[in-house]
């Protein structure tokens, strides 16, 4: 009985064993199919004979079309043989030395800058946003002494600030938190920072034409209330001039009495600050802002220049970069759309600096939350510009306004008695209140800088046929030629493994393949 079960035992293991083997020699044929059916049509294949294939490489060295084989061919001289193949062989070095110097230096994504200057009757005018550098009036400012210390809470969306939480404000700002849960700093703002309306801007014109309050936009910057003309749909963008010299006069008055600012800030000056900036794009007053002091005629010529970038490998643009909230892409709003996304995502609020749709970020979430957070992003490096593979890479396009500025001494003596006289105010009043801006263009065109892919796929490939046809006299009908001859010599090898190999190994296989049967057979 025991005998029976090993017996039993021992088959059903050798049958075991023998599917296993079918089953692995079925995948390996299914996975060999297609390699079969090419080994059987090169097998029925007849391989020309040897005198053929010597007439056939003959032909081909007589023939091609790549200069200087044929003369090592048909030349009966053994010493022009050797020169001639020294010169071959010297040919090909020089252009694999010369193809491969080329392809590295186009994989460098060299680049080139070009600058042209178009000249036009029409020109677009920049927007300006203007801001009072005294934010806020001086009867809420006194009742709210806090204020100051909130904005600067919550201006840091735009202009990253260190914030002591150990000062005197902090301290204030905590306990006004506690006791003002309902207090909207939006509106607080909005009815007590600067104003523009007729006792503000005196005068406004622009090519000449009048303007007025109704013509800028209202946008809260780092300095409060701001004022941006010729913002998007407010204002006919483009004017036609025939001579330069004209553009934006403004005569503002910035009301020192009524207005002021907390000098521990460092705000410590009196006067208009403004940015020139596309009636695109979001002003930025962070390193870009001019300012125009009280007393004081300011003169400013700008020029338009037209920035192109490539995009990456050549450049560290991103053509398919989009914003949400902008109409054009800028590196600014794309920071504004990036620090929305980070505080949305960590406080579930937003920031009515910012843009985007959600639940406004109440004086609490700005303290406890958004600060912090701001922090975060600046230390993890979550929201950068430049590279193409940073959060707000260069725009493909972009334009800008750069000025030169002068000022001169407003008004001269004459003038200040005849102001004096129309607005009823006194001289030293009209010598510490009243600013006078003029922005002009310097001329009538614009610069446009572009830059461009130093080689082209075209002008890789001309060079590329030039250097084959300098040294070998080649062309692409000359690697066709090659790339025939050196296919049908690997057909023919092909063929001779496929008939030979076999043959060799017909007698030493199958005595091998008798033995392992008949150890099988022992076995089972």
């Amino acid at each position: 009985m025991v005998i029976d079960g090993n017996w039993l035992d021992l088959k059903d293991s050798c049958l075991l064993k023998l599917e296993m083997e079918q089953f692995e020699k079925s995948d390996t044929q299914a996975k060999k199919g297609l390699l079969e059916k090419i080994k059987l049509y090169l097998s029925n294949k007849t391989l020309p004979p040897h005198t053929d294939r010597r007439k056939f490489d003959h032909d081909f060295a007589i023939s091609t079309s790549f200069h200087g084989v044929h003369n090592i061919v048909r030349n009966p001289s053994r010493i022009r043989k050797v020169v001639w193949l020294l010169v071959v062989l010297g040919s090909i070095s020089l252009l694999f030395w010369q193809v491969y110097s080329r392809l590295v230096n186009y994989f460098r994504w060299p680049t080139t800058t070009s600058m042209e200057v178009q000249y036009v009757e029409r020109i677009e005018f920049p927007a300006v946003t203007f801001c009072n550098l005294n934010r806020f009036q001086a009867e809420a400012a006194a009742t709210f002494s806090v204020i100051f210390f909130l904005w600067n809470i919550v201006s840091k969306v735009l202009h990253l600030q260190e914030i002591s939480t150990n000062s005197t404000g902090s301290q204030e700002a905590i306990d006004f938190l506690a006791s003002e849960r309902n207090f909207s700093i939006t509106e607080f703002v909005k009815e007590n920072g600067f104003y523009l309306n007729s006792s503000t801007l005196l005068e406004c014109k622009f090519f000449g034409k009048p303007c007025g309050p109704e013509d800028f936009a209202h946008v809260f910057t780092e300095y409060g209330n701001c004022f941006t003309f010729n913002h998007g749909e407010t204002i006919q963008a483009k004017e036609k001039v025939s001579v330069s010299g004209r553009g934006l006069h403004l005569l503002f008055n910035v009301k020192q009495e009524e207005f002021t600012d907390d000098p521990t800030l460092g705000f410590v000056d009196a006067g208009i600050t403004f940015v020139i900036h596309s009636p695109m794009k979001v002003p930025q007053f962070d390193g870009l802002g001019l300012s125009s002091p009280v007393g004081m005629h300011t003169r400013v010529t700008i020029r338009q220049v037209k920035t192109v970038h490539q995009e990456y490998p050549w450049g560290e643009c991103n053509p398919h970069m989009k914003l949400q909230n902008f109409r054009t892409y800028s590196t600014s709003g794309c920071l504004q759309e990036c620090k929305a996304w980070h505080i949305k995502k960590q406080c579930g609020c937003l920031p009515f600096l910012l843009p985007g749709n959600g639940i406004e970020c109440d004086l609490q979430k700005f303290y406890n939350c958004v600060s912090p957070i701001l922090d975060h992003i600046e230390v993890k490096g979550l929201c950068t510009v430049g590279t193409h593979n940073s959060s707000c890479p260069v725009p493909c396009e972009e334009t800008e306004y750069p000025a030169s500025i002068s000022y001169s001494t407003f008004p001269s003596q004459k003038a200040l008695k005849y102001l004096s006289k129309k607005l009823n105010q006194s001289q030293q009043y009209i010598r510490e209140n009243l600013v006078n801006i003029e922005i002009n263009y310097s001329d009538l065109n614009y610069k446009i800088t572009q830059q461009q892919k130093a080689v082209s796929v075209s002008e890789l490939l001309a060079d590329l046929g030039g250097q084959l046809g300098l040294f070998c006299g080649a062309s692409v009908i000359t690697i066709i030629e090659i790339i025939e001859y050196i296919f049908t010599n690997f057909y023919w090898i092909c063929i001779l493994f496929l008939l030979k190999i076999p043959e060799m190994a017909q007698g030493t296989l199958a005595p091998q393949n008798h033995l392992v049967n008949k150890d099988s057979i022992e076995v089972c």
